[in-house]
């Protein structure tokens, strides 16, 4: 089986004087980020890395990036990309679980992790930082940078979390990767012709494992756009072909008057995901471009497990079907049996996409799989009758804030540390542009009763980034409990649902 990289070196082969990297006037060749992979290979060999190592990365989204990453899988270790919101504490705890040899930060990373056994260099804008300085001189030879790679080997970490505990590490294997690069460039029509507007990170499964990696493996090339900017995606709507994007992204597009038929007739695919589009953006953006969005399900574990169909009806409301290969069940979530269509259940997931493991979390790992090999995604959803999957909650109480992850057992946990919080529901509440925000309810200490949401916000500023933060605090006597004592966070949500409506 083919890794990621060797679809790469594919797309070299075929056309290496192609553009890979457009951004602004520059203009980055499938030839230069092949040179800038053999001198990343060759630097971190240099700094000890071997396969089966970590490589932690944490920058901001420099194109340089792309080499780093194809080059840590070709040297058989481990990419661990970070997000750059994370405060230091959370940092720590990273490095610490996963113990990677190298660390790859911006400049000033190595007074952040002082004391860290990694060791830490850095990459900043153009080159520039401890390791960017290997992207000068010669090419290397890089051959013996190379080694041999089983389909089921490591090949990245990602961090998620459950609502409880601390964050387990996802390994997804060079089968995952591949696998699902593979399957999405066939039901998406990707080819060498596309062009992608990639204003997506790069430390999250769809900016890295689905946008790039697509680009990377097809010789297609992408117009790279460090943050999301409605003004530069407009203006480059017809010089491009796809835009993958959250749903944030088309509620604010939206709202651009430079967003017409006309300014996308030449783009061919819009494609959403991270959160649910409702159904609302989705007519809208219709009406207003003639396109129907692209709507797709997947999560960290598992990559991308279903999605609309190219060629056929994009239903509102609905995350598709699954993608060739998967197997995506619906399961009464007491027994575990198979539910027909129509009826709400566990999902679960099974196929070469699936991770290996939690890292250093065995029981974790087993506690997440079913006998028969199903991962559980903790989603809740029904099948039509046409076989398109929707998403209807979770049983989790996962919040998705502009297609970031916000989990309320972390910053319940943060909140609890202040000694004027009692207790605390954090809860996802609907929100127009990000999709869902967290929110607390908070029941104060007796002799504390004077504290403020202000007061407890800013004990959260360096302890929690900022897209984890609660948008608002609102304080109550007692929180609503069932006869079993557990809080009613549906009754929550249901209170405060119009929290948002004029925000």
């Amino acid at each position: 089986m083919k890794t990621v990289v060797d679809l790469y070196d594919d797309a070299v082969a075929t056309d290496p004087d192609a553009p890979l990297v457009r951004r602004g006037e520059d203009v980055l060749t499938y030839r230069d980020v092949a040179r800038q992979v053999d001198r990343f290979a060759a630097a971190l060999v240099g700094l000890g890395v071997t396969p089966g190592d970590r490589v932690a990365v944490r920058t901001e989204k420099l194109p340089e990036v792309l080499a780093l990453y194809l080059a840590t899988l070709r040297i058989g270790g481990v990419y661990l990309p970070l997000n750059t919101a994370y405060t230091g504490a959370e940092l720590a705890y990273f490095i610490e679980d996963s113990g990677p040899r190298v660390v790859v930060g911006a400049p000033g990373t190595e007074q952040e992790l002082d004391g860290s056994d990694a060791r830490v260099v850095t990459l900043g804008p153009d080159g520039t930082g401890t390791l960017g300085e290997a992207l000068d001189g010669p090419v290397p030879d890089a051959s013996g940078a190379r080694v041999s790679i089983g389909p089921d080997d490591a090949a990245a970490i990602l961090y998620t979390s459950g609502t409880t505990g601390r964050s387990k590490g996802a390994v997804l294997t060079h089968r995952a990767l591949a696998s699902n690069c593979e399957s999405l460039n066939e039901a998406w029509r990707f080819t060498a012709g596309d062009v992608l507007i990639h204003a997506l990170p790069l430390f999250h499964v769809h900016g890295l494992f689905v946008a790039a990696n697509m680009t990377l493996t097809s010789g297609a090339s992408m117009h790279w756009l460090e943050t999301f900017d409605a003004d530069r995606i407009v203006d480059l709507l017809d010089r491009s072909t796809v835009l993958m994007g959250v749903p944030t992204f088309y509620s604010r597009l939206l709202q651009h008057p430079g967003l017409t038929k006309e300014a996308t007739s030449g783009m061919r695919l819009f494609v959403s995901g991270s959160a649910p589009l409702t159904a609302e953006t989705h007519h809208a953006w219709t009406e207003r471009t003639g396109h129907d969005i692209l709507e797709r399900y997947g999560m960290t574990e598992t990559g991308m497990m279903t999605s609309n169909p190219y060629d056929g009806e994009r239903r509102a409301g609905t995350v598709g079907m699954p993608l060739p290969g998967i197997d995506v069940r619906v399961v009464d979530r007491e027994s575990g049996s198979p539910l027909p269509d129509g009826e709400i259940g566990s999902i679960q997931v099974k196929g070469p996409n699936v991770f290996r493991e939690y890292w250093n979390k065995p029981e974790k790992t087993a506690e997440e799989m079913t006998d028969d090999g199903y991962f559980v995604t903790g989603d809740v959803g029904v099948y039509d009758a046409d076989g398109y999957l929707s998403i209807v909650g979770r049983d989790k109480d996962l919040i998705i804030s502009g297609g970031y992850n916000v989990y309320p057992k972390e910053v319940e946990d943060a909140l609890g540390d202040h000694p004027a919080v009692r207790e605390s529901a954090v809860i996802g509440l609907p929100h127009r542009d990000l999709g869902e925000v967290p929110a607390a309810v908070v029941v104060l200490e007796g002799d504390q009763a004077t504290a403020t949401a202000d007061d407890l916000l800013a004990s959260l500023q360096d302890r929690l980034a900022r897209f984890k933060q609660p948008r608002a605090v609102e304080f109550v006597p007692e929180l609503p409990r069932n006869v079993m004592g557990k809080i009613q966070k549906a009754e929550l949500r249901v209170t405060y649902a119009d929290l948002f409506t004029d925000r």
